[in-house]
């Protein structure tokens, strides 16, 4: 569920919405007319969003060569193989 921001909309504000507050809604949820405290009116903001990839997409081999990265997935007990990258051995073993 997003956050959205809120701010005060009135004269008569009280100690929870003088600076402005956050509230966890759905999408379908209206917008809030006042303040839950106070009750006094408040309209909801524009407010910038934070778009994540996701941890598979980050971590996948095509992006990590592109970065210049090299990866090493666990193949057997101390050994390693490499998945992506260019640099550093084919192989890894525990002890070497």
């Amino acid at each position: 569920m997003p956050i959205y921001e809120y701010e005060p909309d009135g004269e008569s504000v009280c100690p929870f919405c003088c600076r402005g507050f956050e509230l966890i809604q759905k999408i379908s949820d209206p917008p809030l007319a006042e303040c839950p405290e106070c009750g006094e009116a408040c309209k909801r903001m524009f407010s910038a969003f934070a778009v994540n990839e996701s941890e598979r997409s980050l971590l996948s081999n095509k992006n990590v060569e592109a970065q210049g990265f090299t990866k090493y997935e666990k193949k057997g007990d101390g050994y390693y193989e490499r998945t992506a990258g260019k640099q550093g051995p084919d192989k890894l073993m525990a002890g070497d």
